[in-house]
C-alpha cells in the first residue's frame, strides 16, 4: 500500500515509515498501536540542550546532565555480595565513572559505542563518578543537535526501541495525519482556560523550542485528560437521579438491638456516616456511596448497619469482597457481631464446593440467605437472589468492573455502596468517584494503643529479635510478613519458607504458624483461628493478612523487604496491630543498598501514621493508576494528568465539566458536537461506572 497516501489516525502503527511489522511490535508493549496513540504518546522528560554540561566543565557535589559514548562496561560484585554495573562514559572533553549498585537487570544493558544521556550528582572515589544516575540511551543522530538549546523529548522505551526511532515515526505521522486531528474542546473552554489547540498542542508536545512550550503543550493534554474524566461521571451522575430504587426505612427491629450490643460506643463520624447512609437509603433514587477511613477506624460496623436496613425491609444484602481470606474473616467477625439478633451470614467462595455450595445457592434463591458474603464465587450465573437491595463491596478497586456490574445487575436497582479500606485523599476521591456521594470517617475509636515503627538493618535482627521475644513473653502475638513464598533463584528476597525455619530456630519456645494464599481454605480458617485464640505466638504470612484481620492482641509486625510494597499496602499491614490499648511495634527489615528514592519512601512511611498522608505520597510516587488499579474502573485513561501537581487545572476542569452538563446535556449545541462524539466513544465505559 502507498503509506504516505492511506495513512490515518486509526492506521496500524506499522504503516508509519522506519516501523514496520518488528518495531510496531515493540511500540505495543508501551500501548502504541495506532498512528493516534504514536502522536499522542507523551515523553517521560525532556532535555534542554542548553542545560547539558562537557564532562570537563561538571563540579563535584553538584547535579549535572552529560552526554557521550560508552567506552567500557563492566558487571561484577563487590566484596559484600553486591552487584556492581561500572561503566565509564567518554566525550570529546574527558570521561566519568557510571556506577549502578544492585541492578543486575542492567548487566547486558550497556556495550562500548552506545551513546547515554546521564543525570545525577557528581562525587567523587578515586576520581569524579555517577552513582546511581539517571540515564538515557540516546541515538548519535541526537547529539549533534543542529542549534544549542535543543529541546528533546525522551519518550518510554522498551527492547529494541530508541528514542530516534519514535522521534521520526512522530514527525512522519504528524506530517502525513495533521489535518485529521479534530478539536476536541469549543473555542470558549480553550479562550477560558488560555489553551493551545489541539494540533499546536501535539506539534509542541513532540517539537518544542522551548520548555514553555513543553509545559504548554501538557497543560492542553492534562486538561482534557480531567475533563473528559470528569464529563463522563457528571453525564453517568445525571442519569442516576432519573433511575427508579428502592426506598428503604430504618424500623430499628435490627438496627437498635445491633447497636445496644457493641462492647463500644460509635465515635461521631460513625454515627454521621450512618445518618448519610440512611438517608440515601430512604431516597427513591438507588444509593450510589463511597464509605472510607483509615485502617481500624470502624468502617465494617457503619456497613453492618446499613445491611441490617436492608434486612430490616425484608430485603437481601451481599457483601463481596477481593480474597478468600477477606470474605472468610468477614463471615467469622460478623457471625460473633450478628448471633445475638438472629442474623446469620452466609458465606459463598470458591473453595465451597458439592451439597454445601448446592444449598447456600438454594438458599440464597429462596431469600432464607438474607446476608450473603463471598467473593468471585457470588457472580457465577446459577446464583440468582430473591430479593437483593443492597450490594457492599469491600476492597472495590481490586475487582474488575465487570464483575462489580454483574453483581450489581443480580438486583433490580439495589443500593450500592463501596468500603474502601485503602485512604484516598479528598482531591482523588472526588475525582474517581465524582458520580459516588462520599462519607469519610476522620476518628479512630478511642483508647486504640500507640504504633511505633522503626526501620532496622539486617544486621539489626538479632536484637530485633529479642525485642520481639520480649513482647511474646508478656502474652502478646507476632506477625511476620515476607514478599513471597518460595525461595526464588532470580530474587534476593526473604521467602515465607526461609522465614520460618529461621523464625522456629530463634523462637524454639514459642508456637509458629504460617499462612499464606496457597493453603486451602479449611487451612487457613484453622490457622487463623489459632491465632486469633491465642494457640499460636507468631504468624509467618504474606500480604493475605493486609486486611481484614483483627487480632487485638497482636503488637508487633516484622516487615522483611518493605521496599517490595507500596505505602497504603504498608500502611495496611501496619493496620494489623495497634487494634488493642496496648502500645505495639512494626520494624521494617531494609537492605543497605537500597535506592537513594526508596529509602526516602520508607523513611516517610517511618514517620507517619496519617493513612490519608500516606495515600497522597504513594499517588506522587507511582500515579492514582498503579495505586488503585484505575484502569478497571470504566473512566478514561489520566496517564499525563498528576492530582496533586495540576490540582488546580483538575478543578478547573471538572467545574467546566459539570456545568457543562448541566447547560447541555445532551451537547446537542453544534459547538459541542465533538464532545458528544468523544463521549460516544466512551458510552460503553459510561455504563458500567455506576459501580465505580
Amino acid at each position: 500500500m502507498n503509506k504516505k497516501t492511506f495513512l490515518r489516525l486509526d492506521s496500524p502503527v506499522q504503516y508509519v515509515k522506519g516501523i514496520g511489522p518488528r518495531r510496531a511490535g515493540y511500540l505495543e508493549k508501551i500501548g502504541v498501536q495506532t498512528v493516534q496513540d504514536l502522536i499522542r504518546l507523551v515523553p517521560r522528560r525532556y532535555v534542554d540542550y542548553s542545560t547539558v554540561s562537557k564532562i570537563r566543565d561538571i563540579r563535584l557535589d553538584q547535579e549535572a546532565s552529560v552526554i557521550g559514548k560508552i567506552q567500557l562496561a563492566e558487571a561484577r560484585r563487590t566484596r559484600n555480595r553486591v552487584s556492581l554495573i561500572n561503566a565509564v562514559l567518554h566525550d570529546s572533553t574527558g570521561s566519568i565513572v557510571l556506577k549502578w549498585f544492585n541492578r543486575p537487570d542492567l548487566k547486558h544493558k550497556f556495550k562500548p559505542g552506545d551513546w547515554l544521556l546521564v543525570s545525577g550528582k557528581v562525587t567523587f572515589y578515586q576520581r569524579p563518578q555517577f552513582v546511581n544516575p539517571l540515564y538515557e540511551m540516546i541515538a548519535e543522530q541526537e547529539t549533534v543537535q543542529n542549534k544549542q538549546g535543543s529541546v528533546i523529548p525522551i519518550y518510554p522505551l522498551t527492547e529494541g526501541l530508541s528514542n530516534w526511532n519514535i522521534r521520526r515515526a512522530v514527525r512522519t505521522a504528524l506530517g502525513q495525519c495533521r489535518e485529521e486531528i479534530i478539536e476536541t474542546l469549543p473555542r470558549s473552554l480553550i479562550d477560558k482556560n488560555g489553551l493551545l489547540p489541539l494540533d499546536r498542542a501535539l506539534q509542541c508536545l513532540h517539537f518544542p523550542v522551548s520548555t514553555e512550550e513543553t509545559a504548554a503543550a501538557r497543560n492542553r493534554l492534562v486538561y482534557d485528560e480531567f475533563f473528559f474524566f470528569e464529563l463522563t461521571l457528571a453525564r453517568r451522575k445525571a442519569q442516576l437521579q432519573n433511575r427508579p430504587g428502592i426506598t428503604f426505612r430504618a424500623t430499628g427491629a435490627l438496627t437498635k438491638r445491633f447497636v445496644e450490643q457493641l462492647p463500644f460506643t460509635l465515635t461521631h463520624s460513625q454515627t454521621d456516616a450512618i445518618e448519610k447512609i440512611v438517608s440515601d437509603m430512604a431516597r427513591p433514587q438507588p444509593m450510589n456511596r463511597l464509605l472510607q477511613g483509615d485502617v481500624g477506624s470502624g468502617k465494617t460496623v457503619v456497613a453492618l448497619y446499613a445491611i441490617l436496613v436492608a434486612l430490616e425491609n425484608d430485603y437481601q444484602a451481599v457483601l463481596m469482597a477481593p480474597t478468600e481470606i477477606l470474605a472468610e474473616q468477614h463471615s467469622i467477625v460478623l457471625r460473633e457481631m450478628l448471633a445475638r439478633i438472629g442474623v446469620e451470614p452466609y458465606l459463598l467462595t470458591g473453595s465451597v464446593k458439592g451439597k454445601e455450595h448446592a444449598a447456600i445457592v438454594a438458599k440464597i434463591a429462596s431469600g432464607e440467605a438474607r446476608l450473603v458474603l463471598g467473593t468471585h464465587a457470588l457472580l457465577e450465573q446459577e446464583i440468582i437472589f430473591h430479593r437483593l437491595g443492597l450490594v457492599t463491596v469491600d476492597e472495590q478497586h481490586r475487582f474488575g468492573v465487570m464483575q462489580r456490574a454483574a453483581l450489581v445487575s443480580k438486583g433490580i436497582n439495589p443500593d450500592f455502596l463501596v468500603i474502601s479500606a485503602t485512604p484516598i485523599p479528598r482531591t482523588l476521591a472526588l475525582t474517581l468517584y465524582g458520580d459516588l456521594d462520599l462519607s469519610i470517617i476522620k476518628e479512630k475509636p478511642p483508647q486504640r494503643g500507640e504504633v511505633v515503627t522503626k526501620i532496622v538493618g539486617e544486621k539489626d535482627r538479632a536484637s530485633t529479635y529479642g525485642f520481639i521475644r520480649s513482647i511474646l513473653a508478656r502474652g502478646h502475638q507476632a506477625f511476620i510478613i515476607c514478599p513471597i513464598i518460595e525461595r526464588s533463584e532470580t530474587m534476593e528476597l526473604r521467602s515465607v519458607e526461609e522465614v520460618t525455619d529461621e523464625i522456629c530456630a530463634a523462637f524454639p519456645e514459642f508456637k509458629v504458624g504460617v499462612i499464606h494464599g496457597r493453603l486451602d481454605t479449611a487451612s487457613r480458617i484453622e490457622i487463623m483461628n489459632g491465632y486469633r485464640l491465642g494457640k499460636t505466638s507468631i504468624l509467618v504470612a504474606t500480604t493475605v493478612i493486609e486486611v481484614g484481620v483483627d487480632i487485638p492482641n497482636a503488637t508487633v509486625m516484622l516487615i522483611f523487604h518493605p521496599e517490595r510494597f507500596g505505602l497504603a499496602q504498608l500502611h495496611q499491614l501496619r493496620g494489623r496491630i495497634g487494634r488493642g490499648d496496648q502500645r505495639s511495634y512494626c520494624f521494617l527489615v531494609v537492605n543497605r543498598y537500597l535506592q537513594p528514592e526508596t529509602y526516602e519512601r520508607i523513611s516517610f512511611f517511618e514517620k507517619n501514621n496519617d493513612g490519608f498522608a500516606l495515600a497522597q505520597k504513594d499517588i506522587r510516587l507511582r500515579g492514582p493508576g498503579e495505586v488503585l488499579g484505575k484502569r478497571q474502573h470504566g473512566l478514561p485513561d489520566i496517564a499525563i494528568g498528576d492530582l496533586e501537581y495540576d490540582r488546580e487545572l483538575l478543578d478547573r476542569a471538572r467545574d467546566d465539566a459539570f456545568a457543562l452538563m448541566e447547560e447541555d446535556p445532551s451537547m446537542n449545541r453544534p459547538e459541542h458536537a465533538a464532545i458528544r462524539l468523544q463521549l460516544d466513544n466512551l458510552a460503553h465505559r459510561a455504563e458500567l461506572l455506576r459501580i465505580g
